[in-house]
């Protein structure tokens, strides 16, 4: 009886044995998930920050054209734009004007990382 029971202790002894450090990689692989989620959920923030400027320069943009375009300011619609997205750190893409006073912009933020490009679209005009 008295050798069974010592049986049991050693294969009891030779299993925890075998488990030792298995904490420690568990917790390792789940800060690396962690880490991993948290980098991803930058990214993602980034994009919808570029996302928001573009859209703004885009904005800021066609409502100075469209004072251009109305008389409101001095300038040549599109090269008006093309500075004011300048200024916003964004490449005018293309600038519309239609029907002599609405005015059509659409702008580019190139992203610090090169992930590829942020763009932003607004129209502007004089109230209806």
């Amino acid at each position: 009886m008295k050798g069974s029971s010592l049986f049991r202790c050693a294969a009891r002894g030779s299993l925890r044995g075998s488990e030792r450090g298995s904490g420690t990689i568990l917790a390792l692989a789940l800060g690396m998930v962690v880490t991993a989620l948290v980098v991803g959920l930058l990214l993602l923030a980034q994009a919808g920050v570029m996302a928001s400027r573009a859209a703004s320069a885009a904005d800021l943009a066609a409502l100075a054209a469209a004072d251009a375009a109305r008389g409101l300011s001095s300038g040549e619609p599109c090269a008006v734009a093309a500075a004011v997205a300048g200024r916003s750190k964004a490449t005018l893409v293309s600038c519309t004007v239609e029907h002599g006073q609405v005015v059509e912009v659409v702008t580019e933020l190139s992203q610090q990382f090169q992930w590829g490009v942020a763009t932003g679209h607004a129209r502007a005009g004089p109230p209806p």
